[in-house]
């Protein structure tokens, strides 16, 4: 019985004067704090690691100039191409049933759950196949190549970006296409002049987000593609390369460059979503 009036008392007293309300937003707060401290401490560590550690070797500008510029410029390919063809893949998924349409939808979704290496192996025994040799002798080299790099940068992103313009199709309802169709529009050119510019800002951060994971690739491009110093190496695989031969300093050094670039990806993504609001708003 006392048991019961102090548990009573103890409610009481946490509910008046708002200190459970104070207490949550301390609590919070707190997380808040130690979240943001803990990532800068990831940041400072590495700053410290570099400037204490020997390197091994020198690290050249013109194997860093081109590291970052293979990095930026497979990322970029990759994802326009996942981009293309994730639109009417996304399109058949949103608008079309069709018989195990589910079976089908996971299958496509395979890279979002699939590790990175795995898929990688994926690839690199498919391109051992004859179809894959075929598409070798007969077009490009793929397999420790950098065309490789795309095309795992691409398989890998392939999973976000239809995912994405799935949604954002599903979020335009299908009787702006219907009445386009009533006014003697096709599905295709209902698709063209109704869906797809309703979507192009759901298509463009679809975009932003498949270029920003491409940049961080690793699994898949280095299983694929290979290892190889001033061929394949893009900025995750220099990180790479750097702490397979000890050199620690150097894995720092381009540790910090791939999260200078990865900042200002996060930065340009950013402002394109902070230009767009005062448009969206005048409409």
């Amino acid at each position: 019985m006392r048991v019961d009036t102090d548990m009573r008392g103890f409610k009481k007293f946490w509910s008046a004067g708002g200190w459970r309300d104070k207490f949550l937003l301390f609590l919070f707060r707190l997380v808040f704090v130690l979240t943001v401290a803990f990532f800068a401490a990831l940041i400072i560590s590495t700053i410290i690691q570099m400037q204490t550690s020997s390197s091994v070797g020198t690290i050249s500008k013109n194997e860093i100039f081109f590291a970052v510029k293979l990095t930026l410029i497979t990322a970029f390919s990759s994802s326009a191409l996942a981009v293309l063809i994730s639109i009417p893949v996304a399109y058949i998924l949103s608008r079309h049933k069709f018989p195990l349409k589910n079976a089908v939808e996971t299958l496509l979704f395979i890279p979002v759950v699939m590790p990175p290496v795995a898929l990688g192996a994926m690839l690199l025994m498919f391109f051992k196949t004859p179809i894959g040799e075929f598409f070798e002798s007969h077009f490009f080299g793929v397999v420790y190549e950098v065309p490789g790099l795309v095309f795992a940068q691409g398989v890998v992103v392939f999973g976000i970006a239809v995912n994405v313009i799935k949604m954002v199709f599903n979020s335009v309802g299908p009787e702006y296409e219907e009445i386009a169709r009533t006014l003697g529009a096709t599905k295709i050119q209902a698709f063209f002049k109704v869906l797809l510019p309703l979507s192009k800002k759901g298509i463009i951060a679809a975009f932003f987000l498949a270029f920003a994971r491409a940049i961080g690739e690793f699994g898949a491009g280095v299983m694929l593609a290979g290892a190889t110093t001033m061929k394949t190496e893009t900025l995750p695989i220099a990180i790479f390369l750097n702490f397979s031969s000890a050199d620690v300093r150097g894995a720092c050094v381009f540790t910090l460059i791939s999260l200078v670039v990865s900042l200002g990806t996060l930065f340009l993504i950013k402002e394109y979503a902070e230009n767009r609001k005062p448009l969206l708003q005048s409409r």
